[in-house]
């Protein structure tokens, strides 16, 4: 299979990965990836909306599958074989940090969407931070900017907390906030950055 990055948002895709989609036989994702990458599906290829990750390993071995951001974070290229082809994308990370004007050197990214223990999630951040690292979170509704806020301040740890909504989409918001004055996200999509001060 030829896992595509597809980027965070419209027109964030890479020439590699236009030229995949473009020349597919045919195309698998999810809604949102689909969408992104629509102008670019050749009139008459298959497409097919993804229900289920389990059975990736079955697709044809030339199947195209959109994966949202980066497919190497947090996205669809972890199931891929080495006889797969995976194609990078632009990811939420670089957006933010890009945005936010900070040098992606000296982070620490954390996926906590998902986890059956967030507690790891927890525990890592904290080890991660206390090492003098910035971190990237991808959240999840157990453990979001409130309760990241909350354990930064349980720990006496000063920085700049920023709530990345909706990035690459006309609706991106970027919310300032501390751990003493949590930023709140108005959407589901969103990423959570910390900045060590």
């Amino acid at each position: 299979m030829i896992v595509v990055g597809v980027g965070v948002g419209p027109g964030m895709l890479t020439e590699e990965g236009i030229s995949a989609i473009q020349n597919a036989s045919v195309v698998y994702g999810s809604g949102r990836a689909l969408e992104i990458a629509q102008k670019y599906i050749q009139k008459g290829t298959p497409v097919e909306a993804l229900k289920s990750f389990k059975n990736l390993h079955l697709l044809p071995k030339d199947a195209v599958i959109l994966s949202t951001g980066d497919p190497m974070f947090s996205g669809l290229g972890k199931f891929a074989t080495p006889g797969d082809t995976v194609i990078p994308g632009i990811s939420s990370f670089q957006i933010a940090c890009s945005r936010l004007h900070v040098n992606l050197t000296n982070f620490y990214c954390i996926t906590a969407h998902g986890r059956d223990d967030i507690g790891l999630a927890k525990n890592e951040l904290l080890r991660e931070i206390k090492t003098g690292k910035n971190i990237f979170l991808l959240p999840d509704e157990k453990f979001g900017a409130a309760d990241v806020c909350a354990l930064l301040d349980a720990e006496k740890i000063d920085a700049d907390v920023y709530s990345l909504e909706e990035l690459g989409y006309p609706e991106e918001k970027i919310i300032h906030g501390s751990p003493k004055n949590p930023p709140k996200p108005d959407s589901d999509l969103y990423g959570i950055m910390i900045v060590l001060k």
